[in-house]
């Protein structure tokens, strides 16, 4: 029995080291619940600007939204993204150091690529939306395009992110049919969806 379990515990240390090699493993389940939290701000943010300006979503997706309504949105996604960008990277360097694991090596450029390639294409799309004025596709394309990009780089790092994925690309199409429900989508697809996919992956990888 010894040995058996032994030669279990060998080609269990080979399987992690492959896996090692071949993922990006330190992405941190803290990447995800900070974002999630400053989407949920952002969304918070929105929503005051809406009624600070008597626009309600729900019944307001006809109108014409002026310059300055297009450019406090995009600023506010702007600043969502950029704030998530650097808490997402902050958490997931902290925890490769913690587990001295390399933070810029093969496998995390190729997560990288894999996942910038669907968001560049995502936000070219988003803004051809904008042009056209058709604002009310702009939060479920976001959701799809997204969902698309971790399904794209999930063989990179952990396989988790592979379900949070389909339930973006999933939550995207549904909001496509539902459009008076884009903010509330979006704010579960990059809120609430991401601290709870965040939390799961932090409780199953770093405790």
């Amino acid at each position: 029995m010894n040995q058996q379990q032994e030669q279990l515990e060998t080609l269990h240390e080979i399987r992690n080291i492959m896996d090692r090699s071949s993922r990006f493993i330190s992405l941190s389940g803290l990447s995800g619940v900070f974002p999630g939290l400053l989407a949920l701000a952002g969304a918070a943010v929105v929503k005051w600007y809406f009624s600070q300006r008597n626009i309600n979503y729900y019944d307001d997706l006809g109108r014409s939204f002026t310059r300055q309504d297009i450019l406090f949105l995009l600023g506010t996604a702007a600043a969502v993204l950029f704030l998530g960008i650097c808490t997402a990277t902050y958490f997931t360097v902290r925890n490769a150091r913690r587990k001295n694991h390399r933070v810029w090596d093969s496998q995390s450029r190729r997560l990288a690529v894999n996942l910038t390639i669907p968001l560049a294409a995502g936000g070219v799309f988003c803004a051809v939306l904008i042009y056209h004025n058709l604002l009310y596709l702009v939060a479920p394309a976001m959701l799809v395009f997204y969902g698309l990009a971790l399904l794209n780089g999930s063989k990179y790092t952990i396989s988790d992110i592979r379900y949070l994925g389909i339930i973006e690309i999933v939550l995207g199409l549904v909001a496509s049919f539902f459009v008076s429900y884009g903010l509330l989508s979006w704010t579960i697809g990059f809120g609430m969806l991401h601290i709870v996919y965040g939390a799961l992956v932090y409780f199953k990888y770093e405790r």
